[in-house]
């Protein structure tokens, strides 16, 4: 069986590492903001493009501006949503998949900082099946 090609696999990987990077230095109990903060300062490091707190174009008509934040729109490719929670549920998966649907972006690295283990989980967007969505309100 051949190797399996990812989605944005070398910016994944840098992502990754950083992510890493961060848990390791500063472990646990610190607040998402200070999690973004050093996230933040890895990308300016690693001179990889990004956006922090990136407010996401209206995806319909009638929709209000600003209704979906990112916490990171990398390399305007992948969506970095980061979350100090005790476990990842329902709520935040729905919660990427929107940011996901509303960008048009293909990949969202759903990360969660409170455990001890850093959890980094992928999450992307299939193409939805033919004859789905909205063609008139």
């Amino acid at each position: 069986m051949g190797r399996v090609e990812l989605l944005h696999e070398n910016l994944s990987y840098k992502i990754r590492g950083i992510l890493y990077t961060v848990h390791n230095y500063l472990g646990s109990y610190r607040n998402e903001k200070q999690y973004c903060d050093a996230i933040e300062y890895g990308f300016k490091v690693k001179n990889i493009p990004y956006t922090r707190e990136y407010v996401l174009s209206k995806s319909f008509e009638g929709e209000r501006k600003g209704r979906n934040r990112v916490d990171f729109l990398v390399d305007d490719k992948i969506i970095l949503e980061i979350k100090v929670i005790p476990r990842i549920s329902r709520n935040e998966y729905h919660q990427c998949m929107r940011y996901l649907v509303s960008s048009n972006k293909k990949l969202c690295l759903l990360v969660n900082f409170y455990p001890d283990n850093l959890q980094i989980k992928r999450i992307m967007k299939l193409p939805a099946p033919e004859g789905r969505g909205i063609s008139s309100l």
